[in-house]
């Protein structure tokens, strides 16, 4: 598996998915709502994480970033 691959798929957790986009918590949980942000990945029952190519996708475009789907 290619080193960029590997980035793209490495899961972070929210309190680091905060510090990178600069939102609360609150705002990514909205966002999520609406289809602004990439949704989270269930890790157990109380843990969830982000895809680190999920956040770059929304970090390169964030006003215009859309899940598909």
């Amino acid at each position: 598996m290619s080193e960029q691959l590997r980035t793209a798929l490495a899961i972070i957790r929210r309190k680091q998915v905060e510090q990178e986009t600069g939102l609360s918590r609150s705002t990514i949980y909205s966002r999520i709502k609406l289809k602004t942000f990439p949704p989270a990945i269930p890790l157990g029952p109380r843990a969830v994480g982000w895809r680190r190519g999920d956040i770059d996708a929304f970090l390169a475009n964030p006003s215009g970033y859309r899940v598909e789907g």
